[in-house]
């Protein structure tokens, strides 16, 4: 019965830091809005994957797996080459580039900074 409380104790006293490396693996995680790049020529955020030529249904499967091409495909027909991640970058398959913002000016021209690190990334530009 000692052995069992001793037990008991020791497993309480550890609780504490067990939960909080708990609570703490969604910092870990991906957090939302992040733009990464799992390999060359990719660029991903949680919820799709882009390679040169645009959003892939190829690499969202490879790397987020068959939910987030499922995802992707329930939104219907939409223009591949031109896309905006989560975090609100924005790049354009056809000019090769990336940058933030996706609006226009008043003269009709994307007024979005220009990324050179996501636009490399991308296109290895």
């Amino acid at each position: 019965m000692i052995r069992c409380f001793v037990r008991f104790v020791r497993f309480v006293r550890f609780l504490p830091l067990l939960l909080a490396a708990v609570l703490a693996a969604p910092a870990w995680a991906a957090k939302p809005g992040k733009v990464f790049s799992p390999g060359a020529g990719v660029l991903c955020d949680r919820y799709v994957c882009a390679g040169a030529g645009g959003i892939s249904y190829a690499l969202t499967q490879r790397y987020l797996g068959r939910k987030a091409v499922e995802r992707l495909r329930s939104q219907g027909e939409f223009d591949l080459t031109a896309f905006t991640f989560e975090s609100g970058l924005f790049c354009d398959a056809n000019q090769r580039v990336c940058r933030f913002g996706r609006y226009f000016d008043k003269n009709g021209v994307r007024d979005g900074v220009v990324s050179p690190k996501y636009t490399r990334l991308l296109f290895g530009q």
